[in-house]
Formats: C-alpha cells, structure tokens, sequence
C-alpha cells in the first residue's frame, strides 16, 4: 500500500485553443498545464479535473493523449508522467426544491473512469444543460435524477462544497441530504466539505456518520492547487482505488484530511451586505446586531448550527483526522519569488509542507521566513474570520 496526495477538485479556465470553460477561472489552467503543476510543484498524486465534460476540454483531452504525454489505464484515470493520476469530472449544477417549497441550486461533482465515459456522459448531458461548454453550468433536472444518468456511464457522484451559502445542499437547499436522495442515499458514499468547513463541525449532522469527507482545493488558478487535499491510502493510482478508498474497502481508506482552518474560508460566518464585514456574534445570526438588517448571507458556521441535530462532534471509529494546514500562499510574507525559490530547492509544496525541518528552510529563506512557516504549520498564528466571500486573514501570533 502507499500513501498518496490527492485534490480532486481543480478547475480549467480555457481550453489550449482559449476557448473560455470557467469563465472565473485564471486562462492559465488548462488540462496540461494542471497536470504539470501536480507533478513537478505541488507533488499532488492523484486530481480530479471537474470541466471535463465540456467539448473543448475533450479535444485537449484527446490530443494530450495523441501527443504521448500521458495514457489512460484500464482501472480508470490517465496517468501522466508515472506521477499523477488525472480523474476525469464534471461539476453539474441542479435544480432543487429545497425544504419550503422554493427553487434552489446545488453543485454536484461527477467523476468517471474513462473518456468513454464522459463522453457520452457530456453528449447525453446535452439534453438538460443548455451550453456544455461552460463549466458548472445548470442543468434542469434534480440530483435524484442525476446520479442515475453518471452512474449510467460508471461514474460516481459527490455532492461539492456541501455547506456553502450558495450553490451547495445543505447551504441553500435542505437540512438533510436525506430528503434530496431518498431511497438512493447509500449511493452516495462521500461528501465534499468545502473551504469553511471541517470535520468537526460536518460531524454534528447525524445522517453524515456513514459518509466519508474529501477536502478539495476548488482552485480557480494553479497557485491554489492543494490548498486542501487529502492523504488517500492505495495500492496504486487509480480511479479504481480511488472509489475503494472513499468506501473505505480492501484497506483502501482516506488517511489524513488536509485543509484550511474553516476561519480563512470565505464563508465561514454570516456576513451583513449592509455593514459589509462578517458578524461574530452567536450562531445561528439571522439578522446584524449592529444595523438590525436581515440583508445576510448565512456563513457555514451558523448554518451548521442552524441545522444539527448531535450537541457535540461525535465522529465514527474510521473518520481520518482533520489536519489543519495552510498552503504557502496564505502565509503573511512568503510571496511567489520566495515559493519559486523554496520550489527550485525542494522540488514540491508537499515536501516543503510535510517533511522539512525548520533549518531546511531557513538556509534557503533565512530566519524570518523560516519562522513565519514552522508558525503556519504549526498552528500558532491568529486567523480572522472570512464571510460573504472574501476570506479570512492570518496574522502572527
């Protein structure tokens, strides 16, 4: 068995033709490209690549192939210079009615193991999403619906960034994913926890005792590649081990869930559209205790209060630990020149992040850096919380 890295939640701005696929999604991140950086920077194993279904990625995809930089296997995924292990996905967007009847919205990630797969995943999606171009695009049918037609093609379906205020089940849709899947609710073995969430507080929610949880990056850009990622146990790198690990089958298992402290996330706590700043009070807020406006948007920290129904975290035998971990380009100080230079030493984000000692770093960066770092890593600096999609901030204690 080894122990892998792994985000599978990565983005693609343009196609190699400039076509636009994430239209909020930096023009550097197309499919090569994202392969490249997992290898030779970040030391990311294994990542889920979720646009593509879109016609344009499947070009690049095909001529990635054609051009002998990488080949596909039999148990599911391409594998790219023997380092990394490209799972092919799609983030679908769905139409929901959520607990009172309205209309809401929720971001599903599909992964399968073949380009088959999402090919005809992609053509057959074409009759309930009207530009399949576009990545996250909604589509006019249900995740009850859905799951069938990814399941069709051999894949397997997640619900993304699942607290999320928008786009997200529990954020804006029901309090229990439960009432969204019915009867196929064991058919969905893992869940996505999003940038201001973690396991402590996803814990609370009962019907979550039996899921797995992921920790993705959602990266809009190639730096933020791995700014949460997950330490998966496998027999090697494949899509086929990939689902024995988030069912937790033959010893395969999620060891390790890496992510941000829920406070930098974006959402974490309520914020008032009227003050325009995040509300520390009590949760759940439902209304500014400063303007008294209900104008909010409800942060993830509130809303799990909101909706739990266990009074402490009570997380099952097989749940991995949560570790907190902060990527180098959240770190007050460490710019691109000063990553650059730690890369060109040591290779990988990885490697710095896990496996280097204090000295290590401070004959590369000198004592300040090196200190500001081990603090990150360690835990010992003061975080800000974020709301209303701007994301906290980190200070020195």
């Amino acid at each position: 068995m080894n122990e892998v890295f792994a985000d599978l939640h990565v983005h693609i701005g343009r196609s190699e033709k400039g076509k636009p696929i994430k239209i909020t999604a930096a023009r550097s991140l197309n499919f090569a490209n994202i392969a490249k950086e997992c290898a030779d920077r970040k030391g990311i194993n294994m990542v889920g690549i979720i646009d593509c279904a879109s016609p344009y990625v499947i070009e690049d995809i095909e001529q990635f192939l054609k051009n002998g930089e990488a080949y596909e296997i039999e148990d599911g995924g391409i594998i790219y210079k023997n380092k990394v292990c490209i799972i092919l996905g799609s983030e679908i967007e769905t139409s929901e009615v959520n607990d009172q009847g309205k209309t809401g919205s929720a971001h599903n990630l599909c992964y399968f193991p073949k380009l088959a797969d999402i090919k005809a995943f992609s053509k057959e999606m074409e009759n309930h999403i009207k530009n399949m171009t576009l990545s996250s695009q909604r589509a006019d049918i249900s995740a009850y619906e859905l799951i069938d037609i990814v399941e069709k093609y051999h894949g397997i379906l997640i619900p993304a960034h699942a607290f999320t205020p928008h786009k997200s089940f529990y954020g804006n849709c029901t309090d229990r994913l439960s009432k969204i899947f019915r009867e196929k609710f064991n058919r969905v073995p893992t869940i996505e926890l999003g940038l201001s969430s973690d396991t402590f507080l996803a814990d609370m929610i009962s019907e979550l005792e039996t899921k797995t949880f992921l920790t993705n990056s959602d990266a809009h850009s190639l730096p933020k590649i791995a700014r949460e990622y997950n330490k998966l146990l496998l027999e090697d790198i494949s899509f086929k081990e990939f689902l024995k690990a988030i069912r937790n089958e033959d010893g395969r298992k999620i060891v390790a869930n890496y992510g941000l402290d829920p406070k930098l996330g974006k959402y974490h706590r309520t914020f008032c559209e009227v003050c325009n700043k995040p509300i520390e009070g009590e949760p759940p807020v439902r209304r500014c205790p400063d303007c008294d406006s209900s104008k909010i948007t409800m942060g993830v920290f509130d809303r799990i209060e909101e909706i739990k129904d266990k009074p402490t975290t009570q997380s099952p035998s097989f749940r991995p630990p949560y570790i907190y971990q902060i990527p180098l380009t959240f770190i007050p100080g460490v710019g691109g020149k000063t990553i650059d230079k730690l890369l060109d030493t040591f290779q990988t984000e990885m490697t710095i992040l896990h496996k280097l000692s204090e000295d290590d770093i401070e004959g590369v960066v000198g004592e300040k850096v090196a200190k500001t770092i081990m603090k990150a890593r360690e835990g010992k600096m003061e975080i800000q919380a974020g709301g209303g999609g701007v994301y906290g901030k980190l200070t020195a204690c």
